[in-house]
């Protein structure tokens, strides 16, 4: 894991290895501006459209298209509203005409330059466009950066749950600016610290350790420290991914863990301001840690690591911290019954034995369950 100190190359390349279907994470900094010459030389007979969201084509949309200029590869641009509401059928709809009416064909592909509802919305986008066209992610929040730009994951939301209409579309790469990470909001660097922190959680209790001691440089861009953050998390999603690209053995289902139980809050939030996804994770984290405790697996001692760590960088942990209306028990059950790793109509969740020791339950007990969502509904 290193200790993050260490200088820094220019950037740093992670393969992720899945053969045919292989790509490279490219971690480094002005990479956007960059980005034309690279993209050429990967993909020399292509063109490319970009699909981003107001907020962040404000931001970084110029430079991105000057350096596809530069290079005759700009097809044009769709730009869609900022927030999880824009990943739905009519979004998905509106975009993919106007992919088709840009000129998009088989040999040409689409970049999507944002965080992760630009990434699932454009991955799922390309997946279906003429049956499939190349897609490049250029991740500009930490969430998309460490997590859901990479492994192919695409999708969109439903009234019934969180990304159930999808497909897995592996990208042809993965340019993550770090230096764009500056223009995020504290609450939104919080919120995507959350899967930072998982990596730690769920298999690398160093790390963990090391985030316990180095969280404020990290949140502030010093010392490396950052990047070094984003790397290891990123590398530890690609060894999870080629491990088990389409979550059939187990050990992606890890990467769920919290999903349960935050992606249940979204949803009863409505994909809305009120809970950012990582904030709904870093809650849904505390529960699988606090459940865990109670049923004989793990220390409350690691329980209570896992808690104090997000209260003291910001990040909620309680139910009762969402904002307005708080879900009932049933609410939350029924929510998370349409999760995507129920099996044979079972609960399955992601549970802990201790810090970096993460385990897929296959068949949770419900009355346990219940009781414990009651307690939690209810405050504690």
């Amino acid at each position: 894991m290193g200790d993050g100190t260490a200088t820094l190359a220019a950037e740093t390349t992670i393969d992720v290895g899945l053969a045919e279907r292989g790509y490279a994470i490219v971690i480094g900094e002005e990479l956007i501006a960059s980005a034309g010459s690279r993209l050429k030389a990967l993909l020399p007979q292509a063109r490319f459209a970009v699909v981003s969201d107001a907020n962040v084509a404000g931001l970084h949309m110029a430079p991105l298209k000057d350096s596809l200029e530069q290079e005759g590869l700009f097809l044009g641009s769709a730009v869609v509203a900022p927030g999880e509401a824009s990943k739905s059928f009519p979004v998905l709809a509106k975009l993919c005409e106007t992919l088709l009416d840009l000129g998009v064909e088989r040999g040409d592909c689409v970049i999507a330059l944002g965080g992760g509802v630009v990434g699932d919305l454009t991955g799922f986008a390309a997946s279906i466009l003429r049956r499939g066209v190349r897609v490049v992610q250029m991740p500009t929040t930490l969430l998309a950066q460490v997590d859901s730009a990479i492994g192919g994951k695409t999708g969109i939301d439903t009234k019934q749950g969180k990304n159930l209409i999808g497909t897995f579309h592996q990208p042809s790469l993965v340019l993550a600016d770090v230096a764009v990470l500056s223009t995020l909001s504290p609450r939104e660097f919080r919120a995507g610290y959350a899967e930072v922190a998982k990596y730690g959680l769920l298999g690398d209790a160093p790390f963990f350790a090391w985030l316990e001691q180095n969280w404020g440089d990290v949140f502030k861009g010093e010392d490396g420290k950052r990047r070094h953050a984003v790397e290891t998390s990123a590398r530890a999603k690609a060894e999870i991914v080629v491990a088990d690209e389409r979550e059939l053995s187990g050990k992606r289902a890890l990467l769920n863990l919290g999903h349960t139980f935050g992606h249940a809050l979204e949803a009863f939030a409505g994909y809305s301001d009120r809970l950012l996804h990582g904030e709904a994770i870093a809650i849904g984290m505390r529960l699988a840690f606090t459940y865990s405790v109670e049923r004989g697996l793990c220390a409350a001692e690691d329980a209570a690591r896992v808690e104090n760590h997000f209260r003291a960088v910001g990040l909620p942990t309680e139910i009762a911290a969402i904002p307005g209306d708080k879900p009932t028990t049933g609410e939350l059950l029924r929510l998370m019954a349409q999760d995507k790793k129920v099996t044979g109509g079972k609960m399955v969740l992601v549970l802990a034995r201790g810090i970096g020791q993460a385990f897929v339950e296959s068949d949770v007990a419900m009355d346990q369950l219940t009781d414990f969502l009651k307690r939690e509904c209810a405050g504690r």
